[in-house]
């Protein structure tokens, strides 16, 4: 029975309450929400003790969740107020949930609680309490979800709490702020959504924390710590717990983290942090005490140049010795001023007042900061080279002997000048050919022209056949190459020449249809000693025998042709173009003294092409702009070029297809080269009026590179209408040379 009549009249207690609620909740005014909610949140804690009316809220009151869960322990509270003891506030209200009956029968322990103390309750401050808002009622949750909502959370019976109405616009809110004394400490609170006004202990509290003061007055924060642990070994440790596995175990994962991070720095994904060197914007004054220790252990220290203490000649009154007379002043301004003993003249004064200013001031001070400017910031070892030792070591002239140093002969005849010269195999004769329409037959030895033919237009070039069984000469006479019999040596030579050519008219003619035809001499030039004419569709500038003489090669220089080159051959009187396209203007050509090649120099490159293969096997660059002639040593390994920009290319064909050494002795276009058969010469002449002979010396070993060095200059040729020196040829057996120039001079040098 009595607890259904408990249950009957927390009943009749809830109904009172929630009209109770409803009433006051339209009396309520604005100004007695604020001061309640100042009360509400006053910090300290003190306990509130209002009327029923004041305490009992709507359910949009903001705390209506938390005094409807006051009803929930009204039957506790009754059964303590029957044991006599005291209701003492515990921060929550209870006032909307007494009737008035039960207030008549607790009106006298009221009043006796009233007049005694209050005692402090041990509970009041719970840390549990602290720990949990009670203003928070929607949760751990961003306020802003909330913005746009009329309420703020829920209550504990799940109805909605709504904000405080809030109908003030800028206007009023200008002049409650101009009006209201408290609002500059007016602060608006976002989870219950209204304004809180701050006691002037909590402003003071913001202040200090703003600051940076603690917030506890009683702290002080210049207490002496405490040390809980010192430096002494402790004889007990902290805790006697056994050490865990991982800790002497290596971390994979650890071990995997590092050498990820090892692999990025060394990728450079990851930069680490510069060590910024210690004297970067730091200068030391490296002379400013000389002593120092540690500038003597300085490795690049530099001593400051120790300048001589002034003399007499430096005093502004020195004596008269010391004073320059008009002879020594003469040869002071006339003196370098490197090789001047002073680098002032002495000047004497009576007094020091009378001492002018320094004239040279300004200039002084300029070079003093220039010194300064490029003094060196670092000891460098100085190499004493003597410039001698940079020279390479060649051998010396003397060393290099035989080569011809004198002019001996010197054979006259010719009317014009002489392009071309030639010597016989055995080295008896020398033919000449010139553009006075002539070609002569000398006897080497006494300069005695032993014959002359009359060609009747200008020779261009004449070249004696290598064979030295035969007694043969090809000369370039405008469109046609003409094979003469000069019948010089003796009897059996002249002999096998006439056979040569009597099995040549037996041989089979050639073909009439091409470019080239082969004609018997007849009448005159029959008797003058030509024997065959080949004409040719152009003009021919020069004509080479291959080493056997059975093979004869004419160049004529074309660019609108590719018929610049044939070959032709004696013992069957046949000739053939090798080339089928145009590659350049061909100057000269040449056959390799032993293997079956061709070289054809163009303008600016040789070409070496394999007569066997059919192929060009390599391209010489002789890098310069006009190539004027060209001589294969007699080994076949190396070629010479001489060209019109003055310069002299010998190439290696084992080492590159570039020179191996360019000479630039001459002053002027070089118009002919000539290798030595025999001894290790080549010559090169040139429009200078020079033959220069250079020894060139060609080793088996392909380590080594030939020895090139000129050992003499020839002089003796007239230059005539800008012409110098026009061809150069070696005796085939002895060191001489010989030389034709435009003078119409043929000169032998031994």
């Amino acid at each position: 029975m009595a607890e259904s009549s408990r249950s009957m009249r927390s009943g009749q207690k809830i109904e009172n309450m929630n009209k109770a609620g409803q009433k006051t909740a339209r009396k309520r005014n604005k100004d007695e929400e604020e001061e309640e909610q100042e009360k509400i949140f006053d910090f300290n804690n003190k306990p509130v003790e209002e009327d029923d009316e004041d305490l009992s809220e709507s359910e949009g009151s903001v705390y209506s969740g938390l005094e409807d869960s006051g009803s929930d322990s009204e039957d506790e509270e009754v059964e303590e107020d029957k044991e006599g003891s005291d209701n003492e506030d515990d921060g929550h209200y209870d006032g909307p949930q007494q009737t008035e009956e039960e207030d008549k029968k607790k009106g006298g322990l009221k009043a006796a609680a009233a007049s005694e103390e209050r005692k402090p309750d041990e509970y009041e401050q719970d840390s549990s309490d602290e720990e949990q808002d009670i203003r928070n009622t929607v949760g751990n949750i961003p306020m802003e979800w909330y913005k746009d909502f009329p309420h703020i959370g829920y209550n504990l019976d799940g109805k909605k709490i709504y904000k405080p109405i809030r109908n003030k616009d800028e206007l009023d809110e200008f002049l409650d702020k101009m009006e209201n004394p408290d609002y500059w400490k007016t602060v608006h609170d976002k989870q219950t959504g209204s304004d809180i006004v701050l006691s002037d202990e909590q402003v003071e509290l913001v202040n200090r924390l703003q600051r940076g003061q603690f917030g506890d007055l009683n702290f002080n924060e210049y207490q002496p710590s405490v040390d809980f642990f010192s430096n002494d070994v402790m004889i007990h440790p902290v805790t006697n717990r056994p050490a865990d596995k991982r800790s002497f175990i290596p971390s994979l994962i650890e071990k995997e983290k590092v050498s990820k991070l090892v692999h990025a720095i060394k990728m450079g994904w990851i930069k680490p942090r510069r060590v910024e060197e210690d004297s970067r914007e730091r200068y030391y004054d490296l002379w400013a005490s000389e002593d120092s220790s540690l500038l003597a252990k300085h490795k690049m220290h530099l001593p400051a140049p120790k300048i001589p203490l002034p003399g007499h000649q430096e005093s502004y009154n020195p004596p008269p010795e010391y004073l320059f007379t008009e002879e020594e002043r003469a040869l002071w301004d006339q003196q370098d001023p490197s090789d001047r003993k002073l680098p002032f003249v002495p000047m004497q004064f009576s007094s020091l007042r009378q001492v002018p200013a320094f004239s040279r001031f300004i200039h002084e001070r300029f070079e003093r900061c220039l010194d300064l400017y490029l003094c060196p910031r670092q000891r460098k070892m100085r190499v004493n080279v003597n410039p001698e030792d940079l020279i390479p070591k060649l051998p010396k002239p003397k060393d290099l002997q035989p080569f011809p140093t004198t002019q001996s002969l010197v054979y006259k005849g010719h009317s014009g000048l002489v392009r071309s010269i030639s010597v016989s195999p055995s080295g008896q004769w020398l033919a000449s050919g010139s553009d006075d329409g002539t070609v002569r037959f000398w006897e080497v030895h006494s300069s005695r022209c032993m014959k002359t033919v009359q060609m009747g237009g200008a020779v261009k070039n004449i070249a004696w056949n290598p064979n030295p069984s035969v007694c043969l000469l090809a000369v370039a006479l405008d469109s046609a190459v003409l094979i003469l019999a000069p019948s010089l040596g003796d009897r059996q030579m002249v002999s096998s020449s006439d056979q040569l050519l009597i099995c040549q008219q037996e041989a089979e003619p050639s073909e009439g249809a091409g470019p080239v035809v082969w004609t018997e001499a007849e009448g005159e030039e029959l008797n003058q000693g030509i024997r065959l004419r080949i004409q040719h569709p152009k003009a021919v500038h020069q004509v080479a025998w291959h080493a056997k003489g059975d093979y004869l090669a004419s160049v004529m220089p074309d660019h609108s042709s590719h018929l610049q080159v044939f070959i032709h051959q004696l013992s069957r009187r046949r000739s053939q173009n090798p080339f089928k396209r145009n590659k350049g203007l061909v100057q000269c050509v040449s056959f390799h003294p032993i293997r079956p090649y061709f070289f054809v120099a163009t303008q600016r490159s040789v070409r070496v092409y394999n007569l066997v293969k059919q192929e060009m096997s390599k391209k010489l660059q002789a890098n310069s702009k006009w190539i004027s002639s060209m001589a294969v040593h007699p080994g076949g390994d190396h070629v010479i070029c001489g060209s019109y920009d003055c310069r002299l290319s010998w190439f290696d064909l084992d080492l590159s297809t570039k020179p191996y050494k360019v000479l630039r002795h001459h002053k002027k276009a070089v118009r002919g080269v000539a290798y030595h058969r025999v001894y290790p010469l080549f010559a090169s002449a040139s429009d200078d009026g020079s033959v220069i002979v250079c020894h060139g010396m060609v080793y088996n070993d392909l380590l080594q590179n030939p020895l090139i060095v000129p050992v003499k200059v020839l002089r003796g040729h007239v230059i005539t209408h800008d012409l110098g020196v026009l061809d150069v040829t070696f005796h085939p057996t002895q060191p001489w040379v010989f030389s034709s120039g435009a003078d119409a001079t043929i000169r032998l040098f031994t």
